[in-house]
């Protein structure tokens, strides 16, 4: 009988032990998002750069195609405490595309569209693999009018942001970055504008060396800045700050002029390509959505996108727009609590 009791209060204890560890566990760790993480340490063949530098391959979104990997970072980049996640996709094998309802509106005189998506509803209506939300927009009189360039299918729909202003008196013509895949199936970021006087869309090989503190340069064409081309992509999307081209980095925010916190700290998004043709989407925390997490500056993701291998890099839209799905799952804790709808996103399959 003392012996039945005895065992008894071990079994009890046992339970009140684990109980209260698991109470622990719920009370002090992340809770979000809320399915199981699982990381695979072993995975170092596949990308052995990128997980040489501490980031971890994912294993428990569901089936990804065998093409596809998804990598949690280190605690730290840039010396800053971080979470991030990368998508890196084989582009010999990988379906790319610019999701969004956008076209030039007559009625609202700009580039746009009259309705906005959370990556969630994106991936409900197209289940791509991995989608990140793309380029920025702003709202005006029930139209939601993009600020940066999207080519769909050799097709262009909306064009970069080609001006600027803080007092409508004096006007910038800045010329604004763009990831584009070109008719020839390489990708690269350039500088984009769409000439009015031409009717033609130009990319070019440097920006227009514009500066907010100094007065506007003259307005771009076919012989300024030079080495102007008519851009022909199959798939574009603008962003603000080339971060890489010619595996130099650039971060040209300065130059393109329009207003991303680039200095700052904050949630970002930014799409690259590496030497051995693979695409890298990148997205990182920020604004303290987890404690000590502030995010990172357009330099210090310029940075993390060469070390982890990318040629070209360009940076989207970020803050509280930036998300990453994978298999619909959400990786990163949105700024604003939720997902941001958005005009355009960026989807992998």
């Amino acid at each position: 009988m003392l012996l039945k009791y005895t065992i008894m209060i071990i079994k009890r204890f046992y339970f009140v032990a684990i109980t209260f560890l698991a109470f622990l566990m719920y009370s002090c760790g992340e809770r979000y998002p809320d399915h199981p993480w699982e990381w695979d340490n072993e995975d170092t063949e596949k990308n052995p750069t990128i997980t040489a530098q501490g980031w971890t391959a994912a294993n428990s979104y569901g089936e990804l195609p065998a093409y596809i990997q998804v990598y949690k970072s280190p605690d730290q980049l840039s010396g800053k405490k971080a979470i991030a996640y990368i998508a890196v996709a084989d582009m010999a094998k990988t379906s790319f595309d610019i999701l969004g309802d956008v076209a030039y509106s007559t009625e609202a005189n700009g580039y746009g569209g009259s309705a906005l998506t959370t990556p969630s509803e994106f991936y409900q209506k197209s289940k791509y693999t991995i989608i990140t939300n793309a380029g920025l927009f702003y709202a005006a009189n029930e139209f939601y009018y993009s600020q940066n360039l999207v080519v769909r299918g050799g097709k262009m729909l909306c064009i970069n942001q080609n001006y600027y202003s803080e007092d409508w008196t004096k006007l910038w013509y800045p010329t604004v970055g763009a990831f584009c895949q070109m008719q020839d199936g390489t990708f690269q970021t350039v500088w984009t504008y769409y000439s009015n006087t031409d009717k033609v869309n130009y990319y070019y090989p440097e920006p227009a060396n514009n500066d907010i503190k100094k007065e506007p340069l003259e307005v771009p064409s076919s012989t300024f800045p030079a080495g102007a081309k008519i851009l022909n992509a199959t798939n574009a999307i603008g962003g603000v700050t080339v971060l890489l081209h010619g595996g130099e980095i650039k971060n040209t925010y300065v130059q393109e002029m329009l207003d991303i916190s680039a200095a700052t700290n904050q949630p970002r998004t930014a799409i690259g390509y590496t030497a051995d043709k693979k695409m890298i989407l990148f997205v990182c925390e920020g604004r303290n959505m987890t404690e000590g997490v502030s995010g990172l500056t357009t330099a210090d993701v310029a940075k993390v996108m060469k070390d982890l291998g990318c040629t070209e890099a360009l940076n989207l839209d970020g803050g509280g727009s930036s998300c990453m799905l994978i298999n619909g799952k959400e990786t990163i804790k949105g700024s604003d609590g939720k997902q941001r709808r958005v005009l355009t996103a960026i989807g992998l399959k």
